[in-house]
């Protein structure tokens, strides 16, 4: 007795000390915290800036490209030598001498170049550029679909810890119960209506229904941990809801799968992007036209630029075999866009299964709903006639321990259905979500 006291107190200790510490908090406390701490959502948005900047790189299909760039050398090639002194506009009529010609003494010429490529026609570059786009849309897409899934793992993690204190709750309840129940079964026993044994069968009930509510404040940690994680925040707060686990009623309006779901999106836009890869890897049998030009300055010094003289001109350029390289690489990527298609097509067909599925476990959780809540009332009844019976001394001790051990039962099994329903109906709102 002595021992099973000593367990009660550093329970109520625990239980007390840790309610102390719970902090309260509100489910949409929860989803503003995730939606702006939570690294899966931060990674999704780095996701979408890499995809951004992905795209940003195909300008360079429309902006010119301007390079700046000083050189400077010092040679006695006789070709270089007499370029050089052209370009630096020295050049004499006695350097046309062949001594000095064939055997030049050394000339410095330092050259500042600027030089633009500007793209005029790249019809392969055209169509990558709408491939980056489509993929970018698509992983745009594909992360608000990430904060979609996170809002329901919010509610469903909020939904935990509503049980676990219900189920905390419950248990407290039925220690009290069990409580009172070993009280009168002492004092039977010492009057004598009682047998040892069933002064024992009481105690145990006693010393499980602790063990149970060490294992339900335990539910409280990890609900309170998840949580946490989610959030980004201290692990070891305690969280406690500031409402109960009640019945949601049904508002769902929608039963249909929708082709405007994010991640639906997401893959036809993914599909649109291999289709894009597709075409730019035919265009590129087509010739390109790109415009350049040059501006030089010359000087025997450093920094200097006493001569100039500039050159503009365009490319036309068509690569007419490279190998099959390109037959290759265009295979490649229309095999890539029907796997795609066909990528799209089975996810739409899973996403319907599991819609279909979802549904049924909702009307499974409903008719569950009714049932429990029947064989509460039930339970409760029961137990109501057998304590009554049994202060009276006309009901066993079994009995009442079978009768008060149902009613908790049907209690946790009442709250736990409310659990799968609630969170049956929020999936079927995930999985409907236009």
């Amino acid at each position: 007795m002595i021992k099973y006291t000593y367990i009660g107190l550093l329970l109520f200790s625990f239980y007390a000390g840790m309610a102390q510490e719970a902090k309260p908090i509100t489910k949409e406390d929860i989803l503003s915290q995730v939606i702006e701490n939570n690294n899966t959502i931060k990674m999704a948005q780095q996701d979408v800036l890499a995809a951004k900047g992905d795209f940003n790189q195909t300008n360079a299909i429309l902006l010119p490209n301007i390079s700046v760039s000083h050189t400077g050398i010092a040679t006695t090639n006789p070709l270089m030598a007499f370029g050089s002194k052209l370009n630096q506009e020295i050049l004499t009529a006695a350097d046309f001498n062949p001594d000095l010609l064939n055997d030049p003494r050394q000339i410095e010429d330092y050259a500042t170049r600027v030089v633009v490529q500007q793209p005029l026609l790249n019809f392969d570059g055209f169509f990558q550029r709408k491939a980056a786009k489509a993929k970018w849309n698509a992983t745009e897409l594909q992360s608000e679909r990430t904060q979609e899934y996170l809002v329901l793992e919010v509610e469903k993690a909020y939904m935990q810890l509503q049980l676990a204190y219900k189920t905390v709750e419950v248990l407290q309840k039925a220690q009290e119960t069990a409580q009172e129940n070993q009280r009168i079964a002492n004092n039977s026993f010492q009057q004598g209506y009682l047998q040892k044994s069933d002064v024992l069968a009481v105690e145990v009930r006693v010393t499980e229904i602790e063990n149970q509510l060490q294992y339900a404040k335990s539910n409280i940690l990890n609900a309170s941990n998840y949580i946490s994680v989610m959030t980004n925040a201290d692990e070891n707060q305690i969280l406690r809801p500031t409402d109960s686990l009640t019945v949601k009623g049904d508002d769902i309006t929608n039963t249909e799968l929708s082709e405007n779901r994010k991640d639906i999106q997401a893959l036809n836009s993914a599909a649109e992007a291999y289709k894009q890869m597709h075409k730019a890897d035919q265009m590129s049998f087509l010739p390109s036209l790109n415009a350049f030009g040059t501006y030089e300055m010359h000087d025997d010094k450093v920094f200097q630029g006493n001569a100039n003289g500039y050159l503009f001109g365009a490319e036309l350029k068509w690569n007419l075999f490279e190998g099959s390289k390109r037959f290759g690489k265009s295979q490649k990527s229309k095999a890539e866009y029907d796997k795609s298609k066909l990528q799209l097509e089975q996810y739409t067909s899973e996403s319907q299964l599991e819609l279909n599925k979802a549904l049924r476990g909702l009307e499974d959780a409903k008719n569950k709903l009714i049932l429990t809540a029947l064989a509460l009332e039930q339970s409760k009844e029961a137990l109501r006639i057998r304590t009554n019976r049994f202060e009276q001394g006309l009901e066993k001790t079994t009995d009442l321990l079978m009768a008060e051990t149902q009613y908790s039962q049907k209690q946790l099994e009442y709250y736990a259905t409310i659990f799968q329903h609630n969170y049956a109906l929020a999936y079927v709102q995930f999985l409907t979500k236009g």
